[in-house]
């Protein structure tokens, strides 16, 4: 979201939907709420384990010489990468009067090696140590996404407590083994100081394709006890977009107790 001191930022300043500028702040503002879950755990990650949001690219890729003073691309959590569109491609001003020009620009994206990444918004597998020139028209923001990731998405939300969570997308993106720990907890209080919470750690194993949904450990007033996962299996036709995936890979029932789920 915008952010400044005298000026208007809030979303229906910008027109209204079916205006360009509209449309395009409503869809990262989505993507954002449905995005809370990985956010909120990302969160958690910072408080147990002194992470970080904000990653630089040399802190997961210091064997990559490119990035090490990389200052045009970051990591958001340790699955998302970010490249994001910092010069002015559409919008320009010459003495008072703007010109507006919608044609199609590429923004440059280094994807690092030692990993293959998934293109967020359209599922393409590209293998790392490459520059690529990526379209970005103006509702696009370079997205990349660390094959072995594990993506827990809500629903989509006009505030974080409409919906609960009780039907989680999970989007896993093979490649590689990963893992992810779901951090939920009473989400208005500092009760998580006290332990009261939970964590459900998610674990892919690549080559067998299986995806291990652990013990849930710990409790807290009002946690679900039993819910749903559409688990989604990335590729260039599933889970791609900030879209909820209308056919997902598996869909299953989880009461707190391990489950291996072969997809």
């Amino acid at each position: 979201r915008s952010h400044d001191t005298n000026s208007y930022r809030e979303i229906y300043q910008f027109g209204k939907k079916g205006y360009w500028a509209y449309d395009v702040q409503e869809k990262f503002i989505n993507l954002r709420y449905r995005l809370l879950p990985y956010i909120y755990s990302t969160a958690w990650e910072v408080t147990s384990k002194s992470g970080t949001f904000m990653r630089a690219l040399s802190m997961d890729f210091s064997y990559d010489s490119k990035v090490l003073d990389m200052n045009s691309e970051y990591l958001f959590g340790r699955s998302f990468l970010v490249a994001p569109v910092t010069d002015s491609l559409y919008i320009s001003r010459n003495n008072g009067i703007t010109k507006i020009d919608f044609t199609t620009k590429t923004w440059k994206v280094y994807l690092p090696s030692g990993a293959d990444w998934y293109d967020f918004w359209t599922g393409k597998k590209i293998s790392g140590g490459v520059e690529i020139n990526r379209e970005v028209p103006i509702d696009i923001m370079p997205l990349y996404v660390k094959a072995g990731s594990i993506i827990p998405m809500g629903p989509f939300v006009q505030y974080s407590s409409e919906k609960d969570q009780s039907n989680l997308e999970i989007r896993v993106y093979p490649g590689a083994d990963g893992e992810f720990n779901l951090y939920e907890d009473e989400n208005d209080n500092y009760n998580y100081e006290k332990g009261k919470y939970t964590t459900i750690k998610f674990k892919w194993n690549d080559k067998s394709q299986k995806l291990t949904i652990e013990d849930r450990n710990g409790d807290f007033t009002g946690m679900l006890k039993s819910r749903t996962f559409s688990i989604v299996k990335v590729d260039e036709k599933n889970g791609i977009d900030i879209q909820l995936t209308s056919k997902p890979t598996k869909t299953i029932k989880y009461d707190g107790k391990i489950l291996i789920i072969c997809i």
